[in-house]
Order: C-alpha cells, then structure tokens, then sequence
C-alpha cells in the first residue's frame, strides 16, 4: 500500500527532531456550493532540524515515531509546485543584494 504524501507550511519548529505542518485542502460546501478552506495540523519529524516557520515542504506517512507523530518530511516543496509565501527578511535580502532602495509611498511623510 502507497504512503500518502501531503504539502503545508511550517508553523512550528519549537521542538527538537518535529516541525508541525499545516495541510490546507479546499472543499466545496454541499448546500452554498462555496469553496471552504479547512486545515489540519500534523506532527513531522525533522532529523537534522533544517526546516523552520514559513517553509513549503511535502510529508509523507510512516510508521509511529511517537505519540503524535506519525509523518517524516521528505523535502521542500519545489518552486511552482506549491505556494511558498516569502518572509519579509527574503524580501529585504533580495534588495540589499540587487542594489535597489526601498520605495517610501506616495503622499507620505519619509
């Protein structure tokens, strides 16, 4: 039988070897017919503690490792594949490095 394998961010990597990952699935309500965001959140076990808060990343199933947490991380999510949001320091890097100022806006006092 096949592992399953799901994507989420990170939104916790307080803990030593874990990460919790938050899995969003999309569904349609039967009576409004809407599309309603549900989210479920899953205990992984992180080896090398490479992954923090704010990270793409795929999980996938396996064998009870501790109470809660049965899901390993296999890697991060590769780019298009997935909506990774970029921190506001990803931001910042990407324009000290390309030489750009940042943008006062306009009408406001700098």
């Amino acid at each position: 039988m096949s592992k399953r394998v799901l994507q989420g961010i990170v939104v916790s990597d307080a803990c030593d070897k874990t990460v919790i990952v938050r899995v969003e699935r999309r569904v349609m309500h039967p009576v409004y017919k809407k599309f309603i965001t549900h989210s479920k959140k899953f205990a992984a076990h992180d080896e090398a503690n490479r992954w923090h808060a704010g990270d793409a990343v795929r999980i996938e199933e396996s064998r009870p490792i501790s109470k809660r947490k049965h899901w390993i991380v296999l890697g991060a999510v590769e780019e298009g594949g997935g909506r990774r949001r970029p921190r506001v320091a990803d931001a910042d890097r990407a324009a000290a490095e390309s030489g750009g100022e940042t943008v006062a806006p306009a009408g406001g006092a700098v």
